[in-house]
């Protein structure tokens, strides 16, 4: 199988419980599109971004998702919801299969701070098998790290995605990155994001050699793209407009980068807190 159907669900969704709403979503996506294989959500759709929705998982959220996606026969990236683990919060995504299972969870590696204060950092590249390829899955902020990408791709993702919760006016960077992204990685790259109140919309797919399949507006939208596999075996394979390969290059030589990548350099270190910018004094 080297096709693979993917829809992105870019939805207005307001601060609260949203399942029922997202579910109703699904549900007429899925009726909609029959060919569809997975359904994407946005960061933090399920109940906004507040942290005192936070849950403990197996969550209230993920049983519902359960029983939808078995019923609906659906894959399902969820966006992501806070999880609490004792005293520690984490913004976490959960996978899963056609049959209702949880196939795998990813936590957030770069919560957006200092904005997104109070979130512990997750430590784990997640990706997961689906029938004909592999896919990763990162959160938002994620995209702006190319660290976190590469690690993915090299344990074979062909395809990235990251839902997305962008309310502010840095979304025409993220829009660069996801290019750069699937450019530098020779995959399809998927960067949904929520429509108002909390998001900007914008959502984009990428394919494995930079060009834009899609990119929405600012309102609703449901995203369906068929991703090919073989598509991006075969640009990893002869490269970007068959000229760079980066992947194999990467592999190829010498260097080791995480010897050369210092994170406790004096320069880093002279860049100072990372808090919220505060009025400049005149």
């Amino acid at each position: 199988m080297s096709h693979f159907s993917i829809a992105g669900l870019q939805l207005k969704l307001s601060s609260g419980d949203n399942i029922h709403v997202i579910s109703e979503h699904i549900v007429k996506t899925k009726k909609r599109f029959p060919w569809l294989d997975m359904i994407v959500l946005t960061e933090l759709c399920s109940f906004g971004p507040e942290k005192k929705y936070a849950a403990t998982f197996p969550s209230k959220a993920e049983q519902h998702y359960s029983k939808l996606c078995q019923d609906n026969d659906i894959w399902l990236i969820t966006g992501s919801e806070y999880e609490q683990v004792g005293e520690k919060i984490f913004n976490t995504s959960s996978v899963f299969n056609n049959h209702g299972e949880v196939v795998t969870r990813y936590r957030k590696i770069f919560p957006f701070l200092p904005y997104e204060a109070g979130i512990t950092e997750g430590s784990d590249i997640v990706t997961f098998d689906v029938p004909g390829g592999r896919i990763g899955v990162a959160i938002c902020y994620d995209l702006w790290f190319p660290e976190v990408a590469r690690a993915m791709a090299c344990e074979g993702a062909d395809v990235l995605i990251y839902p997305t919760l962008t309310g502010t006016i840095d979304r025409s960077q993220e829009l660069i990155i996801s290019q750069a992204t699937a450019i530098t990685n020779q995959c399809y790259v998927f960067g949904i994001n929520a429509s108002e109140p909390f998001g900007v919309g914008q959502s984009i797919v990428v394919g494995p050699e930079g060009n834009v399949v899609y990119q929405a507006n600012v309102g609703e939208e449901v995203i369906p793209v068929e991703v090919d596999f073989e598509l991006v075996k075969r640009t990893r394979t002869r490269g970007v407009l068959g000229l760079g390969q980066p992947l194999k290059s990467f592999r190829d030589n010498r260097i080791d980068l995480n010897m050369k990548t210092n994170k406790n350099s004096d320069y880093l270190a002279g860049l100072g807190v990372l808090s919220i910018p505060q009025p400049v004094k005149k």
